[in-house]
């Protein structure tokens, strides 16, 4: 019976002991975390996360969050709002420079830049910039893709008979005018009297001999 008994009293009381007092406190989360110039909910996992970047599409999400996850020892499916700033910090210099981790450099998305020479990753606010500043330079150029976007016109060999025009279309004319002259014509004619009901019609004009 002693034996027991001293098997019951080892036994933890429903209402919580020791152990429920040493229970880590839940890791908390940031609501909104500032990525590469892009305000991203702190629930999104890593790989998702780096999607929403301007820049950076879904292949090279998923290079991004295998170095970062061997870089900073965090599993890949974390949510970013788990990260520090340090660890931001960190995320962002891998996105900014990849070929020094040994992102291949046909995943870049601007080769042999004109200014640098270099193969460069532009992500965020810099695809916005670059692109606009190459814009500008076709333009001062006057080269035929600076001509078509000085005009607004396509730019890659579009068609433009049917699309990408600008104000009304010859069709939507046509009916508009074959619409009006259908109305003219039903219409009756103007400053014509309709006759009273019972009136007899008129006698014809007699015939001039």
């Amino acid at each position: 019976m002693a034996k027991n008994q001293d098997i019951k009293g080892t036994a933890p009381s429903k209402t919580g002991g020791p152990a429920a007092a040493q229970a880590a406190p839940k890791e908390e989360i940031r609501g909104i975390v500032h990525l590469i110039g892009k305000d991203v909910k702190g629930q999104v996992p890593l790989s998702a996360a780096l999607r929403q970047v301007k820049g950076i599409g879904v292949r090279l999400s998923v290079i991004f969050a295998d170095i970062i996850s061997r870089e900073l020892s965090i599993p890949k499916d974390t949510p970013i709002g788990k990260l520090t700033e340090a660890q931001i910090d960190e995320l962002e210099k891998i996105v900014k420079n990849p070929a020094a981790k040994g992102v291949p450099v046909f995943l870049l998305n601007r080769r042999k830049d004109l200014e640098t020479g270099k193969d460069v990753h532009v992500s965020g606010n810099d695809v916005v910039f670059s692109m606009r500043g190459d814009i500008e330079r076709e333009k001062t150029l006057y080269t035929w893709k600076g001509y078509r976007h000085a005009y607004g016109q396509k730019v890659r060999g579009q068609g433009t008979r049917t699309s990408g025009r600008k104000g009304l279309t010859m069709g939507v004319a046509r009916t508009k005018l074959k619409e009006a002259a259908a109305a003219a014509k039903a219409a009756p004619a103007a400053g014509a009297k309709p006759a009273a009901a019972g009136a007899k019609p008129a006698a014809p004009a007699a015939a001039k001999k």
